[in-house]
């Protein structure tokens, strides 16, 4: 099944595109025929909306009824034979005739109102009565009672049919017939369909789909909402089973509350109906093929999550809350404490299905609340792709993403728009998200009103063409058919949807917080509402399904187990306590000798496809003369950075290692470096080169991403998670841009293997180094990456050749002990010769975390300057360099972890060393310095002193003019040399 769902994907993108240039009001109704019949039907359509929007033709056509076009549409024909009984009264068909003139003695001031003709009556009524049609699929919605709180819709004018002209009167519905209105529910007359059709657009469930741009996409939610095709009514069975695992949600938050009190649990009460949707999807999922649901979720009812949709056990949430109260309980688990709060942590499960097992990921999630969105996107990708083949191929329907937003939070944190921008994008697309609002109708101590500037928190996914069903949480059938309609959707368009459920929140934020002291109304109302669980249980005793005694005997049996489950913790309490530590566990990075040189046969032969294109495509002339240099450099030297990067990437490729590379603008480079991806100067046709490599086992994924960090960062991290043999790399446009993915970074790259044991090898090219472009394009922020490492948490690198960068590439993807890497890149040094490396230097070395001064006399040597990346050019480059031979000029090549046995070794290879200075570009309170200063001073012989060489502490990285950029750096450069 590999690409199946990519192609259909594909095709129906395809479909959508022709759906929309199709209809072209410029059509004579002359070139309609029996053939394409549906245009016209869409012309009426819109003429009975609007006569005045279709071309005159048109409405002369509808208007005189002469014409074998009508007899062909029978609901027109209809329409006109009414309209003509009603005007001859005889039921005789009469000819058309020219209205009769007006008499001429009538004065226009005391001649009375004409009324209207039948005919012309039964018309305007057809048009009032596919008008009301339009306002209930567009504004039902204002109409329906969705507030389990009883709150009364504001309603909408449009929905009222005595305001419309002429009026709808019950008389004149019962005269229009209901084929003409173009609706999905039974009946003859619109007498008949129209409260049908309230009914369901206004009831417990309502829907926004008319803001939605794809013609095919309305129709079919239209037919699907209004023909009650996935609004089933539940057999008894069904019905107990529902209320079999409401009694389980709610039992377990209770269970919690008094054994715990005072503990926070964050209760999903008063959205309970959300775990039987879960199931509902889980079920749905599998049905449709997929091997793994991906879940994310804030901190609301994730506890009953993981025990009723994840299926971890009871005594293991049970032992997170004994872990408050003592450290034996978490120190007697055999896999030793966590390193974050329970209501963070993710889990991995599997669940029986009707149809087979099927994986259950429930994604680790920080307190930023939205923050794990693009996570679990990313991850569902990796799942979804087949990365034995040459570009990867993604089958959407392996994994489903199901997403839960707060009402607050989905409005509000912009991460949630960008990760709704990737939706459709080629390189992110996961075939279609389902998004579950747990509306609470609260944020904390928010109001909405103070909370966000639209009437719902779904809103925002109107902009993405994205379709909406609200339903009221204590429905809990309605809850039900609306993941039925909602993965019908997904299954059908590949695209997403949201549910918003509106519901309440039983407790405080928390349940150490009082909500009264805000919302004193809103907390005493829901003081007296009945749960979900009681009036689902007294509706079904009234129908007979149950009697009160199995009602009881459901709660004493959801109680019995969670006693027994806490009772069986209890007794473990005491046990071998385990080796290792409370505190977050980080398995020790491995010190194997990563074999990184690739035999210079291999990188000719790879070099050789690289540079060989498609018969009649033709590179660009410009971009044709920078390729060519490549095909001397094996032999000649000068092989620059693209080229070493490429060739690192296609021996991965060649060695069974997939390659996934996206970011702003990546497949050319910023910098106009790279070329990964060719366009056909003639007819831009593309041509990957890395794809098409003969002795490639694996994908390579090249994408350019969109102007965006937080969503991007996050979506790669998620993927590296996934699929940890993956080399996967994220590139900002220039390193400051990091910065708008500062949440990824602290809350998942650099903590979650502390905090959830979750390894990644994400790699970060950033690019940097100070040219004179002011303050936001010179400074990647290296220093916020040092304050961030600990623990061997994360590799730091700043390399300046590059042999070096394709070493450093190829041991990232071989380690066996994942971590992500930070890459300082250059940008002047991409095409610099002095920075370009020879075939020896790819075949026959390695990475070297230092790197010594190939210049300098040992014995002469009493100054050595350290630094790292660009400036060492700088230095090496400058006037004084010539005549300072007593200074020699190391290079730190990687900053953490710091390579503390190579940078010994380099300080005590120069005898007469009296003094060690530190250069870089950064202000002192930047870049490495304060980071690595401990480090060099530890490591200092005796006798010898340390110095800070580099801009003074500046509030910004760097000068905004050139001209004061060069003055401060020469200055810099004559204080390290002179």
């Amino acid at each position: 099944m590999v690409g199946v769902a990519s192609e259909r994907l594909r095709s129906r993108r395809a479909q959508r595109e022709r759906e929309r240039r199709w209809y072209n009001k410029d059509v004579s109704m002359h070139d309609v025929d029996g053939l394409n019949a549906g245009f016209a039907s869409a012309i009426l359509e819109e003429y009975l909306e609007n006569p005045e929007a279709v071309p005159e033709e048109w409405r002369e056509l509808f208007e005189s009824g002469s014409s074998e076009l009508v007899a062909t549409h029978p609901g027109l024909a209809r329409l006109v034979e009414l309209v003509q009984e009603q005007e001859d009264g005889n039921g005789q068909v009469a000819a058309p005739s020219a209205p009769a003139a007006p008499p001429a003695s009538a004065a226009p001031a005391e001649a009375p109102a004409p009324a209207p003709a039948a005919g012309e009556e039964l018309l305007g009524g057809v048009a009032a009565a596919v008008a009301l049609v339009g306002a209930i699929r567009t504004h039902g919605h204002l109409a329906a009672h969705l507030d389990p709180l009883g709150s009364e819709p504001v309603g909408d004018p449009a929905l009222e049919a005595d305001r419309l002209t002429p009026k709808l009167t019950p008389e004149l519905q019962a005269r229009i017939p209901a084929e003409l209105l173009g609706v999905h529910v039974p009946g003859e007359t619109a007498a008949d369909v129209l409260p049908r059709l309230r009914e369901i657009y206004c009831g417990t469930i309502a829907y926004e789909i008319e803001h939605i741009s794809d013609h095919d996409q309305r129709l079919w939610l239209r037919a699907a909402i209004e023909s009650g095709r996935y609004r089933r009514p539940l057999v008894p069975e069904e019905k107990r089973r529902l209320l079999e695992r409401l009694t389980e949600v709610e039992g377990f938050e209770r269970y919690l509350r008094r054994a715990f009190l005072g503990q926070k649990q964050f209760s999903i009460e008063g959205i309970d109906v959300m775990v039987p949707m879960l199931d509902e999807a889980i079920e749905l999922g599998a049905d449709e093929g997929a091997h793994e649901v991906v879940f994310g979720m804030a901190h609301r009812g994730r506890l009953n999550v993981l025990a009723h949709v994840l299926g971890r056990p009871y005594e293991s949430i049970l032992r997170e809350f004994e872990g408050e109260r003592t450290l034996e309980a978490v120190a007697s688990d055999p896999e030793g404490g966590t390193g974050d709060v329970k209501y963070h942590l993710g889990a991995e499960g599997t669940r029986r299905t009707e149809t087979g097992e099927i994986t259950l990921t429930l994604a680790s999630n920080p307190s930023h609340l939205e923050a794990v969105d693009p996570v679990v996107e990313g991850r569902t990708r990796a799942e979804q792709t087949d990365r034995s083949t040459r570009d990867g191929y993604a089958d959407s329907a392996v994994a489903m993403p199901v997403l839960i937003h707060g009402d607050a939070a989905f409005p509000a944190q912009g991460v949630v728009a960008e990760t709704l921008n990737l939706s459709d994008l080629t390189g992110y697309s996961t075939g279609g998200t389902l998004h579950l609002i747990a509306n609470n109708q609260i944020g904390f101590t928010t109001d909405p009103a103070d909370g966000r500037s639209t009437r719902y928190s779904s809103d925002l996914a109107k902009g993405f063409d994205i379709p909406i069903v609200h339903v009221n949480a204590d429905d809990p059938e309605a809850a039900l058919a609306a993941v039925r309609l909602a993965l019908a959707f997904r299954r059908r368009f590949c695209t997403d949807v949201v549910i918003d459920l509106v519901g309440y929140r039983r407790h405080g934020h928390n349940e150490q917080d009082e909500p009264a002291y805000t919302q004193p109304l809103m907390a005493a109302r829901i003081e007296r509402q009945p749960s979900v669980r009681e009036q689902y249980a007294e509706r079904l005793i009234e129908e007979g399904v149950l009697a009160q005694q199995e009602v009881d005997g459901l709660s004493s049996q959801v109680e019995a187990k969670l006693k027994e489950a806490h009772e069986n913790l209890r007794s473990t309490f005491g046990e071998a306590m385990p080796a290792v530590a409370y505190e977050g566990r980080i398995p020790a990075s491995t010190d194997h000798e990563i074999v990184t040189e690739v035999a210079d046969s291999r990188l000719r032969a790879l070099n050789d496809e690289l540079l060989t294109f498609p018969e009649g495509f033709t590179v660009h002339p410009k971009l044709a003369k920078q390729l060519d240099r490549r095909r001397t450099t094996l032999d000649d030297g000068g092989i620059d950075w693209g080229q070493a990067e490429e060739l690192a990437f296609a021996s991965l490729l060649a060695e069974g290692i997939p390659v996934r590379l996206t970011g702003q603008d990546t497949e050319r480079g910023t910098f106009s470096h790279r070329h990964l991806v060719l366009h056909d100067a003639e007819n831009g046709e593309i041509y990957t080169p890395l794809q098409n490599l003969r002795e490639s086992a694996a994908s390579f994924e090249v994408h350019n991403s969109p102007l965006s960090e937080a969503a991007c960062v996050g979506f790669e991290y998620g993927y590296s998670v996934a699929a940890p043999e993956t080399l996967v790399l994220w590139e900002a446009q220039f390193g400051d841009f990091v910065n708008g993915a500062q949440v990824a970074v602290d809350q998942f790259i650099v903590s979650g293997l502390s905090k959830w044991g979750q390894t990644s090898r994400l790699t970060l090219l950033l690019p940097h180094g100070y040219e004179g472009n002011g303050p936001e394009h010179s400074s990647a922020r290296l220093e916020r990456f040092l304050q961030l490492a600990a623990q061997e948490n994360i590799r730091i690198a700043n390399c300046t050749t590059a042999a070096q960068h394709f070493h450093l590439l190829r041991r990232q993807a071989l380690d066996p002990s994942a971590r992500p890497l930070v890459v300082m890149t250059p940008k002047g040094l991409l095409r610099l010769k002095e920075a370009s490396s020879r075939l020896e230097e790819l075949s026959g070395a390695s990475f070297r975390p230092v790197l010594p001064d190939p210049e300098a006399s040992p014995e002469k040597v009493r100054r050595l300057v350290l630094c790292s990346g660009k400036i060492y050019y700088d230095l090496a480059g400058h006037d004084l360099r010539r005549d300072a031979d007593w200074v020699a000029i190391g290079r730190l090549e990687q900053l953490y972890p710091f390579p503390v046995a190579a940078a010994a070794k380099l300080i005590d290879s120069f005898p007469s060393l009296v003094e060690l200075v530190w250069a870089q570009e950064e202000p002192q309170n930047m870049g490495a310095w304060r980071s690595i200063r401990h480090r060099l001073e530890g490591g200092l012989p005796e006798g010898v002193s340390l110095r800070f060489v580099g801009r003074p502490w500046r509030a910004s990285p760097s000068e905004g003019y050139p001209t004061a950029h060069l003055r401060e750096q020469d200055r810099i450069l004559r204080e390290a040399l002179s």
